[in-house]
This record gives C-alpha cells, structure tokens and sequence, in this order.
C-alpha cells in the first residue's frame, strides 16, 4: 500500500491530499465508467484547482441562500431534541407513543474536539444501544462516521441522524427540496439517497470491525423534506440497496487503481506549482496533456456532480463523443457508455476488460436470444 501511495502522492504533488465527504463519495456513483475521476480521486487531487486553472469552472452547486434555507429547514426539523423529527419517524416506521432517547454526539467535552475523538464518542453511543437490553429507542443526533476510501479513513461529518429501532439502525437524510403531490426533482432525490447510501456503509464498516452483523443498518433510508410549498416536514422511506450497490463497486474500484496508474506515461503529474502566494504556476497547455493521458468518460450529467465538467466536455466535444449513453443506461450496463462498445461486446467483437466479463457474458445472452427470436418469427 505505501508504493501505491507514493505512486498517487507523484500524480498530486506536493499539495495535501483533498478528503472526501459524502457529496463527493455520492459523485463517484454517477459516473462509474470514468478512469479520469477514479485516479484522481484516489490521489485526493484538487479538480476544482485545476478546472479553475484551466479557465473551466465549474458554477456553484448551491447558492448561499439554498445554504441558508437547508440548514433553517434542519434546525427546524431537529428542535426541542428532535420533537417534530420523532413525530415523522411514528408515522412512517409505525412506531406507538413513547419518546426515543435523544443523543446529541456534537457534544463531546470540547468544542473543538477531532473528528477521531468524535468517530469514537459516536462509536461508544452506537455500540451502548446496540448491546443494550432496553427496549427504549435512540435517536442519534449529529454522528461522526468512518469509511475506508481507497485504502485511507475518511470521516464524514454527516447532518444525518442515526435512529435504532429494535436493534436496526436506520439512516435520516434532511433536504430542504420540496416533496409536491408526492412527487420530487428525480434528480435530487438520488443525490440525496446517494450521499444516504455512503453513510450505511461507514456505519456497516463500523458494526464489522467489532464483528456485528452489517445488515443490522437497514439499507432502507428516511428522507425529510419539506411538503408541498410550505415548511412542514414530511418524511419518505426509500430503498437505497441499488445505491449502496454501486457505491461499494466503486470503492472496490478505487484500491484498484494500479492498472490505471500503469497505463500513465512516465512522470505523469496534475502537480499546479503553486507558488509562495499558493497561486498554480503549472503552464496550462501541459496539465492539459497530463489530463489527456487519462482515460475519460464525459455524459452530460457531470456537470452536476464534478469540478472538471466543462474541462471534459470541451474534450469531448473536440473528439466528436458528446453523444453517449445516458447515464441511467449506462449505469446499468456497468460504466459501458456507448451504444457501438455495447454491442460490439454483445455480438464477441470486442474483448471485455477483466471487470466487463459479467456484462459481456449478460449482453452475449441477450443477444443470443434475440437473435434466437427474430430468426423463430
């Protein structure tokens, strides 16, 4: 592991590795397919420095009164020890009349306690209620996880709560987008079961270090948001299982990146030079060759979700390859995202990589029989 991580530490230079956080873990979800993103990651490289750079940035996600709003919203959903959050949570997971105990985990002696010194005060509270014999329920309020992400701890500092509910611990994701008639922005409901779906993985990966069964975090998330046009929360039970899935393929996807890191030219580097004013003095035309030498996969969704969106679309548009599979296609066929790759590995004219032969083998079946079916009719 430490060659590998000084193969990464040369590909960032001599500026800190960027962390990860749940947003960022969720992102790497929508675009499986993209080797560009998977190594940069993995050496926690700055791309919003480097898009910036390169005269490509990407526009604020949120601006700073959707920041206002959604912590308004959340401090009004967690009031008075998360009153009208218990409320909700009666309702959607059937539960009768007495109170959850509420534990808030920010509250750890200092206030400027570590995360590591928070991860094990959430660890303790989680590990109490799980072990207890009480039959009360607890309410975890403001908990510091742990995720393994590409070999390193990352802590997430989620504004999540923990609820237990005999002995099954269910993760609560709190938006401020508006659920109307029932109905929500597609989009926004899966960023936020995706950055959900992180957060059972860092507490599955915390019950299996102390040899507890994982599936004791339910793969079922609640969503809060507000209903309607109005500030009154609502609450939704969501299954996240496909969400979870295809984070963890691409965690497993980022330990292995030395193939990816073997396909580099010698000496590769997304090094800026930043000089004493920290100001990148990399010349411009050789960060973008550096960039070039990795493999991308450009789908318009990107610009959602990655700071060197308009960085790989100027990219694509240049190759002519703006026109791919759409993401929830391409998602499905495993980060495959052209029609032409498809099919030539569903007829046995192109070889699958070493992590294709599933789906090569699915799209040769089908194919089969299709052909089976048309040459029957």
């Amino acid at each position: 592991m430490s060659q590998l991580n000084d193969r990464l530490a040369a590909l960032r230079g001599p500026a800190p590795a960027k962390g990860h956080d749940a947003r960022t873990l969720a992102a790497l979800t929508a675009n499986p397919g993209c080797n560009r993103r998977a190594l940069l990651d993995a050496a926690g490289i700055d791309k919003d420095a480097i898009a910036v750079h390169l005269g490509k940035p990407r526009p604020l996600a949120k601006s700073s009164l959707a920041l206002r709003s959604g912590a308004t919203f959340e401090h009004q959903v967690k009031a008075d020890g998360c009153a009208e959050l218990l409320r909700l949570l009666r309702d959607v997971l059937d539960l009768p009349l007495p109170e959850a105990a509420h534990t808030d985990l920010a509250v750890v002696g200092t206030q400027d306690a570590s995360p590591q010194v928070r991860y094990i005060h959430t660890r303790n509270a989680v590990l109490e209620a799980l072990r207890s014999t009480s039959p009360a329920r607890t309410l975890l309020d403001h908990p510091i996880l742990q995720l393994t992400v590409a070999g390193h701890p990352v802590y997430l500092e989620p504004d999540v709560v923990a609820f237990q509910i005999d002995g099954v611990f269910h993760i609560i994701e709190i938006k401020s987008f508006a659920v109307v008639d029932q109905q929500a922005s597609g989009a926004k409901v899966a960023a936020a079961v995706t950055q959900a779906a992180a957060y059972v993985l860092a507490l599955r990966e915390l019950l299996g270090k102390e040899d507890i069964d994982r599936d004791r975090v339910s793969h079922n998330v609640i969503l809060v948001t507000p209903r309607n046009f109005t500030r009154r929360p609502t609450a939704s039970v969501v299954d996240a299982r496909k969400k979870i899935a295809a984070l963890t393929r691409q965690l497993n996807r980022l330990i292995r990146v030395e193939p990816l890191l073997d396909a580099l030219p010698a000496h590769t580097t997304f090094d800026l030079a930043l000089d004493q004013d920290k100001r990148p003095t990399r010349d411009p035309k050789e960060l973008t060759a550096a960039l070039q030498a990795t493999t991308t996969r450009y789908t318009p969704a990107c610009r959602h979700f990655c700071d060197l969106a308009y960085v790989c679309r100027g990219e694509a548009r240049d190759d002519g390859l703006i026109d791919v599979l759409g993401s929830d296609i391409s998602d499905d066929l495993g980060g495959i995202d052209h029609i032409g790759t498809a099919l030539r590995l569903a007829d046995g004219t192109r070889t699958p990589a070493a992590d294709q032969a599933d789906l090569a083998a699915a799209l040769q079946h089908a194919h089969a029989v299709h052909t089976q079916l048309r040459e029957s009719a």
